[in-house]
């Protein structure tokens, strides 16, 4: 692994163990951390992979905690590959993203792996449900009751994603060798 590489996957475990600090409930740096990966490696699968490995740190330390008594909130939970497989969708989406500047674009990815996350979650939570009836109207239930808890979801994806974007810019003007070399240098124009 080269320097960016791992100056950029540093970055990410750092957004993942924000968990542990406090925080309103859903507010977390899941999403970000799949865009941002997918839009900043160079390797479509090391912007998969390394997200997800850290989204599963952060978890197994939050299951430490859990059982050390430190925390009520457990890290390992039946359900949780689902997160995993959703987080992986949206890196996989966001990855015809990767190399932008463009804050619109960072910004509207970001959105959409919000928008991805609510709804390919709750309707995980209505197929495994027993609360919910496997009808249309217990589906539309299901993402009513989701809805209160997508406004943090959103706003923490687009904090995280304007944090972890803002960061790595800033580290580029600091350490101009990891800043990534234009994909097709035919296209780069000399001023």
């Amino acid at each position: 692994m080269n320097k960016r590489s791992l100056a950029l996957a540093g970055l990410i475990v750092l957004a993942a163990l924000s968990r542990f600090l406090p925080h309103p409930a859903n507010f977390a740096p899941l999403t970000a951390l799949a865009v941002f990966g997918a839009i900043r490696f160079r390797s479509r699968w090391a912007g998969v992979i390394v997200p997800l490995l850290a989204y599963m740190l952060s978890d197994l330390a939050i299951e430490l905690q859990y059982r050390l008594g430190q925390s009520s909130q457990w890290g390992i939970y039946k359900g949780m590959w689902v997160n995993y497989v959703i987080i992986a969708i949206i890196a996989l989406m966001s990855s015809f993203a990767r190399g932008t500047r463009s804050p619109l674009t960072i910004g509207a990815t970001t959105l959409t792996g919000s928008v991805v996350f609510f709804l390919l979650s709750n309707f995980a939570v209505w197929v495994g449900s027993t609360t919910y009836p496997h009808t249309m109207a217990g589906l539309a239930q299901c993402y009513a009751a989701g809805v209160p808890f997508f406004r943090n979801t959103m706003l923490g994806d687009l904090t995280y994603a304007g944090a972890l974007f803002g960061v790595w810019a800033l580290v580029e003007v600091v350490y101009p060798a990891l800043r990534s070399a234009p994909a097709r240098p035919d296209l780069v124009r000399e001023s």
